[in-house]
């Protein structure tokens, strides 16, 4: 095999691959049943015009006949009369006519033929066509079985794949969650313990600690205000003794009685500043 023929057979072979791809064979199974019934159709025409001769020939026999007859009753009428030449002329046109008789029966018996091979061509081409269909029929039926099986198995091929994509896509979806989950949860204990108001506020450590040193002092002075007011209703509701003036009394035992009383007298309006201060 020669470069270029090995090439033209490469070609016809892809050729033919590509087309058989493509090719469906459904539509190639109607196209061929179509062809058939075509053919069935060219032969009924064939039949009916040779039928259609054959007719004519026969019409054409019968005038003959007829015209046969006629030269019969013209030779014996003219016998009759003594005119053997005008019988002679009869029986020549007679004999003239048998013969284009004779030809026009074997034409017709010819055409008889041809109608009756054809007549048998179309009944086999008929019942081949009906087998055909037949075939066709369930061929097509399994063809388009098998393809609606090829369908729903690449669907599920495709659906598989998409299930894993989706998957994916949840389990994605939960990472994110649970990363969105934490920094929502490490946003709330940083407010909680106050980092924003840190980060927010333009005081520095020396502010926050003189904040917290006045907050501590307030609360102090408050607790010292409550004991105040719990020792004063004390006394209010318990009268003091009075002192005797009989008993000897030290005198630096008196200043520094005084200086306490002093001394609480102090705490107290330093409180009672703090406290209004704090307010």
């Amino acid at each position: 095999m020669g470069i270029l023929s090995r090439t033209s057979y490469v070609i016809r072979s892809k050729i033919n691959a590509v087309l058989n791809r493509a090719e469906d064979p459904t539509e190639t199974l109607d196209y061929s049943y179509e062809q058939m019934r075509d053919q069935l159709q060219e032969v009924k025409r064939g039949i009916a015009d040779l039928t259609t001769q054959k007719k004519r020939l026969e019409m054409q026999k019968r005038r003959l006949e007829e015209n046969v007859e006629k030269h019969n009753e013209q030779a014996r009428t003219a016998v009759q009369q003594d005119r053997e030449d005008l019988a002679r002329r009869a029986l020549e046109k007679k004999k003239t006519k048998m013969n284009q008789i004779e030809d026009l029966e074997r034409q017709i018996s010819e055409l008889q033929s041809q109608q009756d091979s054809l007549i048998e061509q179309k009944d086999e081409l008929q019942a081949r066509i009906e087998e055909f269909r037949t075939k066709k029929e369930t061929m097509k039926a399994r063809y388009e079985a098998a393809e609606a099986s090829s369908t729903v198995s690449e669907a599920m091929t495709a659906t598989g794949e998409e299930f894993e994509d989706v998957g994916r896509a949840i389990e994605r979806a939960e990472e994110q969650t649970e990363d969105m989950e934490a920094r929502a949860a490490a946003l709330d204990e940083l407010h909680e313990s106050g980092a924003f108001d840190d980060v927010l506020s333009d005081k520095d450590s020396i502010d926050r600690e003189l904040e917290e040193l006045s907050t501590d002092s307030g609360v102090e002075a408050e607790l010292e205000t409550l004991k105040s007011d719990v020792g004063d209703g004390e006394a209010e509701s318990e009268p003091a003794p009075e002192p005797d003036v009989d008993a000897d009394v030290d005198e630096s035992e008196l200043e520094e009685l005084e200086a306490d009383v002093e001394d609480s007298e102090v705490e107290a309006e330093l409180a009672e500043l703090q406290d209004e201060e704090s307010s």
